[in-house]
């Protein structure tokens, strides 16, 4: 009887909520599964492995550099994977699922970078 009103509020929390609200909350659950540390919690310096789905991916070049960004979001925020030297990596494309870790810097206000981080790909974007 205890897990009724929580299921009807779970229902009714599905019906109100806006689809952006569901897909973070989606994302956050696939992430958590995954053990990572929570985008909102990230700090400068810290060594992590973070997980998401990538939103967006953006080739920029930079004094004469190929610079090659993609920006991840976990539910609670997002962080840029920037590749240097890179103007396209097989799999990284929007709505990819993957894990990366590097150590995050803050090179400006208070968007979080990670440089060249190591990743894996996870599943396919048809899930």
């Amino acid at each position: 009887m205890r897990d009724r009103p929580r299921g009807l509020a779970a229902f009714l929390r599905k019906l109100t909520a806006s689809e952006a609200e569901l897909y973070a909350e989606q994302v956050r659950g696939e992430c958590a599964s995954l053990g990572c540390q929570p985008l909102d919690r990230l700090r400068r310096g810290d060594l992590v492995t973070v997980a998401g789905r990538i939103s967006t991916v953006v080739f920029t070049p930079v004094a004469s550099m190929p610079v090659l960004e993609a920006e991840l979001f976990d539910g609670t925020g997002t962080v840029t994977l920037s590749w240097l030297g890179r103007r396209r990596i097989v799999g990284i494309e929007p709505g990819r699922r993957l894990t990366a870790t590097g150590r995050i810097a803050v090179p400006e206000g208070d968007r979080k970078v990670i440089y060249n981080p190591d990743y894996t790909l996870i599943g396919d974007t048809s899930e």
